[in-house]
C-alpha cells in the first residue's frame, strides 16, 4: 500500500505521521513544492496549476491514494485535483475541524491564515457547522510562514499574537492550518486560561488520514510488522525533507526513511 501526500511545504507532516501511526507498514510519498512556496499569497489559478503539478509528480509514483496536506490548496484546487486524478487515485482534502469543534458547545476560535480568516468557504463552514455557537475567527499572521522555517522566536511572537486576539472564555481552538498542528503545544499553553477546563484542539490530520484509509478499503493496522519507505519530491525532484522539517518531532520520524521503489 502506498499514500502519497502533498503541500507547498511541511505542513503535511502531521497527516504524514497520523498515516504512519494507522499503518506503519505504508509507503510514503511526499511531494512538496519549494520552488513554488509559500501558496498562500498565489491567485487562485496560480496556487492550482502548482497543486496539480505537486499532484502529478506524486501521481507518477503510483500511489492508492493521494492527500492534499493544505487547507489553501484544498479551498482552492480540490475539485480540479479529482477531476484529473480520480477514479484511479482517491484525493483527499483537508478541512477545518469546525463541525466536532462545534460539537462541544464552544466557545470556539478558528486559528487560520490570514487570507482564509473571514473568507467566504470558512463563514460557509462556520454556517453549516456551528450555527448557534460563539466562534471568533482569529487570523494568525505570519504563524505558517515561522513554523515552516523552525524559526522559534517567530513561532513565539506569532503564537502570542494570535492568543491575545482569542477570548478569554475559549474552551476549544481549531488549527485551520496543517502547519499549526507541528506546534500544538504551544498554542495550547499561550491559549489556556487559569481556572477553565483544559483546552481542546481540534486538527485534521488524524480525521484526514483514517478518511485515506477508508477509500481505499484498509484499516489501521498498527501492530504492522514492517516500516513503510518513504520517497520525497521536491517541486518533482526526489531529495530529502528540508532540514526545518527536523524540528518537530513528525519530521524526526522519516529522518531515515529510504525511498520508496
Amino acid at each position: 500500500m502506498k499514500i502519497a501526500l502533498m503541500d507547498s511545504g511541511i505542513g503535511l507532516l502531521a497527516a504524514t505521521a497520523a498515516v504512519r501511526r494507522l499503518r506503519p507498514d505504508a509507503d510514503l510519498v511526499l511531494s512538496l513544492d519549494p520552488d513554488g512556496m509559500p501558496w498562500g499569497p498565489r491567485t487562485p489559478q496560480d496556487l492550482t496549476a502548482r497543486a496539480v503539478a505537486v499532484a502529478e509528480a506524486a501521481a507518477a509514483h503510483r500511489p492508492d491514494a493521494l492527500i492534499v496536506g493544505c487547507n489553501t490548496a484544498t479551498v482552492h484546487a480540490l475539485d480540479t485535483l479529482r477531476t484529473r486524478l480520480e477514479p484511479g487515485i482517491p484525493v483527499i482534502g483537508t478541512v477545518p475541524a469546525i463541525k466536532p469543534a462545534a460539537a462541544g458547545g464552544g466557545p470556539v476560535a478558528i486559528w487560520a491564515t490570514p487570507a482564509t480568516t473571514g473568507s467566504p468557504y470558512q463563514r460557509g463552514l462556520i454556517r453549516d457547522f456551528a450555527d448557534g455557537v460563539a466562534v471568533t475567527e482569529v487570523p494568525c499572521w505570519g504563524l505558517a510562514e515561522a513554523v515552516e522555517h523552525a524559526d522559534e522566536a517567530a513561532i513565539d511572537a506569532a503564537v502570542a499574537a494570535a492568543a491575545a486576539l482569542t477570548p478569554a472564555e475559549t474552551t476549544t481552538v481549531v488549527l485551520g492550518c496543517t502547519h499549526y498542528e507541528l506546534v500544538a503545544d504551544r498554542i495550547r499553553a499561550a491559549v489556556q486560561r487559569p481556572g477553565l477546563p483544559p483546552l481542546v484542539l481540534h486538527g485534521s490530520a488524524g480525521a484526514v488520514a483514517a478518511q485515506a484509509l477508508r477509500r481505499i478499503g484498509a484499516v489501521a493496522a498498527p501492530e504492522a510488522p514492517a516500516v513503510g519507505s518513504v520517497t520525497v519530491l521536491l517541486s518533482g525532484r526526489e531529495g530529502a525533507l528540508p532540514q526545518p522539517a527536523l524540528a518537530y518531532a513528525e519530521g524526526r520520524l522519516f529522518q531515515v526513511a529510504s525511498p520508496a521503489s
